[in-house]
């Protein structure tokens, strides 16, 4: 090796270089001074040891002392906050946060359902409390605020790339301050670049007031979380998962996602705690009382469904996703084909002759859709109307049915909402939609006007119309007044209206109608046998006019399928008009929801 070094080095500084660089490179070195011919200095390479080798080879290098440091203090991290926080969530039934992302991830590059993959800044706020920084002059326990109370990263969930953040409830309750807000944003934005769902696993008491400057009001502080979640909103699956009580601004991520879970006796979530209710208010209440899955899974309609316990909440986000595209460029997964639980033989039969008595609209989807494949949402808010993902012949499809045991199918506000949303998240992610109408229509009545029935209802007309993925609409039986409408009837641009021999479409059913038009001369009808008969008749009459074979004569509707081809005729239908393309009006955006 020959090295030139500056003119004015003396012959003892040549030597020096080149007894260092023959020690570095293990092989002779000859030093020359400027232009010089000859070298100033020549150092041969040292001999090889006893061994042979002249020094320790790089791929036997170990880790170093400082690397062994990083090691420890992330295991420190890792530990998460103070131990006395720890102990007490074994009391409330709840995992410590890293052992709850071990549950729904496996251990880092691990086997199993999924991976964690990465995780995104375990050092917030270190400066602030590790006992090793230079920032802290005392360890005090109680200040321990390991990745600032907030785990974001990246892992595989059943086979899909997902982003996931998770409150530490040992770090302040989960609170959040300014870093990380700071990592909370930079998980959603990645989500935006990515296109790739975002998993909430919430646990947070809200907004740390203590140390609220530099968070609260900025631009990109908590607020912004919000904004995030509209823009995410339609591109990308958010799901949510509460493990506590989230109060405040900790209280909209769930109502922002797409779907929200609640676990029963630990989730709760209100805008203000029983506490500040009772400041503002003077009204007393439990936290469960005021905001547990029972409110909000039966009352609010803000919870998609409730679980048993940690283990049940991923069983049932594992699901789930199996339903739903990645992102809103995608189709949703289809799986192989199965044939139904029950034959498609049955449906006739089970669907009575009378409009007026009831039958369990589980049972006809039963029969239609593959096995163990309805996937239902929001079962217990607005019962009035069923909701919920399945598959026909291994397809996707969303499912809008009214169900008569609940008040005969009657659309109340509740669930003409829970239909609204529901319908337009299935659009917003491609999801082809089924209508199983059997409605008497909207509810009247001075309760349902002061609960917004004409909103909500409007709500559900409008989703509807807006959906530009395929709709099959099924008059299974009653289709009366504007509950056709809602239930995307031959105006609604379905690719399909079709009905069983057993459907009925008016304005109003047969009681209402002939109360309706002749009640007057019914009325002067003196002989009750006489009147008795009129009616029947009358009645009669009615259904004949509004029975769907008429409507299929005077081509209002396009088929009558005999009951046991539902099945396959819808299968056929949804395979025929896949990749249906809708042109919407050009505009900003409608103005209903």
């Amino acid at each position: 090796m020959k090295v030139r070094i500056g003119a004015g080095a003396t012959d003892e500084e040549a030597h020096a270089v080149a007894a260092a660089l023959a020690e570095h490179v293990s092989d002779d070195v000859e030093v020359y001074l400027g232009d010089a011919d000859d070298p100033a200095a020549v150092h041969e390479a040292p001999e090889p040891s006893a061994g042979g080798e002249t020094a320790e080879p790089e791929d036997e290098l170990g880790p170093t002392q400082r690397e062994e440091q990083l090691r420890e203090e992330i295991r420190d991290i890792l530990e998460g906050g103070p131990e006395k926080y720890k102990a007490r969530l074994s009391e409330q039934d709840k995992l410590f946060v890293r052992d709850r992302l071990d549950l729904w991830f496996g251990e880092e590059d691990g086997d199993g359902a999924g991976d964690l993959l990465f995780e995104d800044g375990k050092f917030a706020h270190f400066d602030a409390w590790h006992p090793d920084s230079p920032e802290v002059e005392e360890a005090d326990d109680s200040n321990r605020l390991p990745a600032d109370g907030l785990i974001t990263g990246a892992a595989d969930f059943e086979g899909r790339d997902v982003h996931f953040m998770a409150n530490d409830f040992t770090v302040k309750a989960g609170s959040m301050a300014e870093r990380g807000v700071e990592k909370f944003l930079r998980m959603q934005q990645r989500a935006l670049k990515t296109g790739q769902p975002v998993l909430y696993l919430m646990d947070s008491s809200g907004g740390r007031i203590d140390q609220q400057s530099g968070f609260f009001a900025n631009r990109e502080g908590i607020g912004k979380y919000y904004f995030n979640h509209s823009r995410l909103s339609g591109r990308v699956p958010q799901i949510c998962v509460l493990y506590g009580p989230c109060i405040a601004g900790a209280a909209y991520t769930p109502v922002f996602a797409d779907f929200t879970v609640m676990v029963k006796g630990m989730s709760a979530m209100a805008i203000a705690s029983p506490r500040m209710v009772k400041m503002v208010t003077g009204e007393e209440i439990e936290m469960q009382d005021l905001g547990g899955p029972q409110v909000h899974a039966e009352e609010s309609g803000s919870a998609d469904l409730v679980a048993d316990d940690e283990e049940h909440a991923r069983e049932l986000v594992s699901n789930l996703v199996q339903y739903l595209p990645d992102n809103s460029d995608e189709k949703p997964p289809s799986q192989p084909a199965k044939p139904p639980a029950k034959s498609p033989e049955g449906i006739d039969g089970l669907i009575p002759e009378s409009p007026n008595r009831a039958y369990d609209m589980h049972d006809l989807i039963d029969r239609v859709v593959d096995e163990d494949s309805f996937f239902e949402l929001k079962p217990e808010y607005g019962k009035e109307i069923l909701t919920g993902y399945a598959r026909i012949d291994g397809r996707t499809v969303g499912i809008v049915a009214n169900q008569p045991t609940e008040r005969a199918g009657a659309i109340f506000p509740d669930a003409a909402e829970k239909a609204a949303e529901f319908v337009w998240k299935s659009d917003a992610y491609n999801i082809p939609l089924l209508y199983l109408c059997d409605t008497p229509g909207f509810m009247a009545g001075s309760q349902v006007e002061k609960d917004a029935i004409l909103e909500k209802g409007k709500k559900m007309i409008y989703a509807t119309s807006e959906a530009t993925v395929p709709k099959q609409s099924v008059v299974v039986r009653k289709a009366y007044g504007a509950g056709i409408y809602a239930m995307s009837g031959p105006a609604y641009d379905p690719e399909s209206t079709i009905a069983l021999p057993s459907g009925e479409i008016g304005i109003m059913g047969p009681e209402a109608a002939i109360n309706a038009v002749y009640a007057n001369k019914l009325n002067a009808i003196d002989d009750p046998e006489e009147r008795k008969q009129r009616e029947q008749e009358l009645r009669e009459e009615y259904r004949e006019d509004i029975d769907v074979h008429r409507m299929a004569s005077e081509t209002v509707i396009d088929e009558i399928v005999p009951p046991s081809d539902l099945r396959t005729e819808l299968s056929n239908r949804f395979d025929f008009y896949e990749d249906v393309e809708k042109d919407r009006p050009s505009k900003k955006h409608g103005t209903i929801l």
